[in-house]
């Protein structure tokens, strides 16, 4: 078995990359579920590319999907042909707001679906009304609006459930991880923030099977 662990020289080294973005407020970790359409990202460094590509950030991104995932509801449904929010969908949201809250050195951004009843540029005009009514109301809780955004929307082109037909499951908004806020503050990147950073990566390391002989 081969261990492959990240030290903390290769974390200061990935942060200091990272900040290179032009982006002053979101720090990248990898190609999250819209990449395909947004392609503001462009231009980063190439070491940060090299983390990108070889699956470091990706992985940490993914992993802290899972964890906000399994601590509070990260999709939400909607009815038929309509972006408002019931009271199931708010009491999920204020889930996601606390959890937000209380990680604000994560960012998120908020995918809008339909189900696939419909014209495709009418259900993606829908899908980021969704987005945006989602986002709007985590803000309305008490999230920075500069920690959730509503980027993209997908339209009907990712169903959960494949059918032709109307399908609640299909009607949703997902909450994911992005990366990390960045500012420009010196409180950004403190001792207990950069140790946040620091354990997150640690928590991806991974065993590989030795296949020499």
């Amino acid at each position: 078995m081969k261990t492959v662990s990240i030290t903390s020289s290769a974390v200061v080294a990935l942060l200091l990359a990272g900040c290179s973005v032009s982006d002053n407020s979101f720090a990248y970790l990898g190609p999250e579920a819209g990449a395909e359409i947004n392609d503001a990202n462009l231009g980063v460094s190439t070491a940060h590319n090299v983390a990108i590509l070889s699956g470091q950030l990706g992985t940490m991104a993914a992993n802290l999907t899972r964890k906000f995932a399994a601590e509070a509801p990260a999709q939400i449904n909607f009815s038929f042909n309509s972006a408002a929010l019931d009271a199931t969908a708010q009491s999920q949201l204020r889930r996601q707001a606390e959890w937000i809250k209380a990680h604000p050195q994560i960012v998120f951004r908020v995918y809008g679906h339909t189900d696939k009843v419909g014209s495709n540029a009418y259900n993606r005009r829908l899908g980021k009304q969704r987005a945006v009514a989602a986002v709007n109301y985590l803000v309305s809780q008490g999230v920075d609006r500069r920690k959730v955004q509503a980027v993209a929307s997908f339209g009907e082109t990712r169903p959960v459930v494949l059918t032709e037909g109307p399908s609640r499951a299909n009607r949703r908004t997902v909450t994911e991880v992005y990366g990390f806020a960045r500012k420009g503050r010196a409180s950004d990147l403190d001792g207990k923030y950069a140790k946040y950073v620091y354990d997150q990566y640690i928590s991806t390391t991974y065993t590989t099977e030795d296949t020499t002989e």
